[in-house]
């Protein structure tokens, strides 16, 4: 069986957050393979420990890669903040460690700003090749996948399935920890693996506090796309925002927007060249249908950090929820995009880049910012509740009927015939 059959019998996806099944990306044909250990979401550090603590998995992963697509560079792409790391992974790879002869991979060290995780930006950083507008790496010959996906695909050669999830969970717990989660272990169970919260009334953050969902919810699972959980007093001024309803925020949006363009000017996607202007989008609060249309262009290029919302807007509007929107609206409408297909970094690109440091100082969770060090200690659920849809794709379809007994590993959703999906499995 070659890799790629393992990879999709082992159900595994993107382990970022994007959930795109990993056996499609391995079947297809590369020059360049980059491993995403960027990790840019501020206090998640799982991809750090999971870097420091199996590196060798990452390594052995970025190879079967290769292999499968016929790449005959791997690149990994971490923080140069990051040193012990950067030498870890520099030492496994010099020393050829794990092939002969020297391994055909490279370290490419990223600044400490934010997104610097976003495949636009990594595949530019790490190759300076630039993704066309609406394109994908593949466009210019790159497969892009997460180190834990990596790690996985490791696995997945000794036919190992998907059962657990790196996670992080930090903010106002009692002590922030990194560690393997069981698939469809709650929210709950894994809060209190960081022994329990430290305030009284909180919100989870599932996924990150720029790019993830707010929750109040305790008893939803963990899935193969849940990168860490953060949890942050009710009162916290991300989870006032967060809260609003959708209306409000774009109600706020029509009436206050001044036009100041702070948002586009920071948009990490803009100033890399693509033809992205929150600040118009956001016109398309006030105007009439038509106009809409016009000003609803400049959101599709949007990858949705949440920066202009969370970081540069001088009156705390709501840029990036008008830029979601306009998207929906515009896919609702069948209107296709019709945007400036050039692109060419800003003069600024550099000079305009969000340092993680000044992001969380901007969101205030600075005081929430420690070490989250992975226990290898095994978590116990309570009781696991397994979604047949943790991916991009439609749902694998149950193999199992209810009252079978299953054990660890054991398929139990599978991937309708005909369909992109993924494997579930106990």
């Amino acid at each position: 069986m070659d890799i790629q059959d393992k990879i999709k019998n082992a159900g595994i996806v993107g382990a970022g957050g994007g959930g795109f099944p990993a056996h499609v990306k391995a079947a297809s044909k590369v020059d360049i393979v980059i491993a995403n250990g960027a990790e840019c979401e501020p206090l998640i550090h799982k991809d750090y420990e999971l870097m420091l603590n199996h590196p060798e998995r990452v390594v052995h992963g970025l190879l079967l890669l290769m292999e499968s697509t016929g790449a005959k560079r791997g690149i990994i792409g971490v923080k140069a903040k990051n040193n012990d790391v950067v030498e870890t992974l520099r030492k496994l790879v010099e020393d050829s460690i794990l092939a002969t002869p020297k391994l055909p991979i490279t370290i490419h060290q990223l600044g400490d700003f934010y997104p610097s995780g976003d495949e636009f930006i990594l595949v530019y950083e790490a190759t300076k090749r630039l993704i066309p507008p609406q394109g994908i790496p593949l466009d210019v010959g790159v497969v892009v996948n997460n180190v834990e996906t990596l790690y996985n695909i490791s696995r997945a050669k000794d036919d190992d399935s998907v059962t657990e999830k790196f996670i992080t969970v930090a903010g106002a717990v009692k002590h922030p920890v990194s560690f393997l989660a069981p698939i469809g272990m709650s929210y709950r169970d894994a809060i209190e693996s960081a022994g329990g919260v430290s305030v009284k009334e909180f919100g989870v953050f599932v996924g990150g506090v720029m790019m993830g969902k707010l929750e109040f919810e305790l008893d939803k699972p963990i899935t193969k796309t849940t990168a860490g959980l953060i949890v942050l007093p009710k009162e916290h001024t991300l989870i006032q925002r967060k809260s609003q309803p959708e209306k409000a925020m774009h109600r706020i949006g029509k009436s206050a927007c001044d036009q100041c363009s702070y948002c586009t000017e920071l948009c990490p996607r803009y100033i890399l060249g693509y033809d992205v202007q929150p600040h118009k989008v956001m016109r398309s609060l006030s105007f009439t249908t038509t106009g809409e249309n016009i000003w609803n262009q400049f959101a599709e290029l949007c990858c949705a950090c949440g920066l202009c919302t969370l970081y540069a807007c001088p009156e705390s509007l709501f840029p990036k929820e008008a830029c979601d929107k306009a998207k929906h609206d515009l896919k609702e409408q069948s209107i296709k995009w019709s945007g400036r297909k050039e692109v060419e970094p800003h003069p600024m690109y550099e000079g305009r880049r969000t340092p993680l440091k000044q992001l969380m100082k901007r969101l205030g969770v600075e005081e929430y910012n420690h070490a989250s060090e992975f226990c290898k200690n095994k978590r116990k659920p309570s009781k696991v509740e397994i979604p047949l849809s943790q991916h991009i794709g439609s749902p694998a379809l149950p193999i199992v009927r209810v009252g079978e007994s299953v054990k660890r590993g054991q398929c139990i959703g599978e991937i309708p015939e005909g369909k992109l999906g993924a494997r579930v499995h106990a």
